[in-house]
């Protein structure tokens, strides 16, 4: 049985437990004020399961979505991008695709949830998670991916049934367009899908509001305004 590892540094936000890829995970959930909605899955950054990340979960469940953000951290909280890429290089995608493919099925099996499919959305590294899951899990039936960096390899589209609605930044200098370009051509080509990228004036990490020297207001604002309506959309 493969363990999370033990916490060494700030204690990430979790609030429930559940069985994953033969272990004991941990995660964020929170529920809409209906008490029932979609499910969305919602994956972190490289920094792990930050204030950040349990407030994005925390909107969606506004907005009427029932929204778990799994920790890949097993409790571990960066706290400098030293340390965040050190944690990161750590995990595994194909660890990192098994423990979301864990939450994905306690996610589908909680009674408030009442959609058959379940959202993604993710930032940085978990953008690029929100991909890799979507290609080896058809349950994701909508992909967000922020900013999303994609480790190594691109993923095999051609069990994806997810539609995707991607956010970039033109002056993210490590996402460059031409890698958008091939993503797209490799998702059209290997699933028949059309990805929807859609960049803004904005740097990296610009959705969070947490790191000033990044967050752009005005397009995180309209990000968002087109991500809330698209996971209805596919999720019912």
């Amino acid at each position: 049985m493969s363990e999370l590892p033990k916490p060494t540094g700030a204690p990430a936000h979790q609030n429930v437990t559940f069985p994953s890829a033969g272990t004991t995970a941990h995660g964020y959930l929170a529920l809409p004020p209906s008490g029932q909605g979609p499910g969305v899955i919602v994956i972190q950054e490289w920094w792990g399961l930050t204030d950040h990340i349990a407030q994005v979960a925390d909107r969606l469940a506004a907005e009427g979505f029932v929204a778990l953000a799994p920790d890949l951290y097993g409790g571990n909280v960066a706290h400098d991008s030293g340390e965040a890429f050190r944690m990161m290089k750590e995990l595994p995608v194909s660890r990192g695709v098994e423990l979301l493919s864990g939450a994905v099925d306690h996610l589908l099996g909680l009674p408030e949830v009442t959609s058959d499919t379940v959202g993604a959305v993710g930032f940085c590294m978990g953008g690029g998670f929100v991909l890799y899951l979507a290609a080896a899990d058809p349950r994701v039936s909508a992909a967000v991916p922020f900013y999303g960096v994609i480790q190594g390899e691109l993923p095999d589209f051609s069990r994806l049934k997810a539609q995707i609605l991607g956010h970039y930044g033109e002056l993210d200098t490590s996402i460059p367009k031409e890698n958008l370009e091939q993503l797209r051509e490799a998702v059209q080509q290997q699933a028949g899908i059309a990805a929807d990228f859609r960049l803004y004036p904005a740097n990296h990490a610009f959705f969070n509001d947490g790191r000033p020297e990044t967050y752009d207001r005005e397009s995180a604002a309209r990000a968002w305004e087109s991500t809330v309506p698209f996971l209805h959309e596919q999720l019912g």
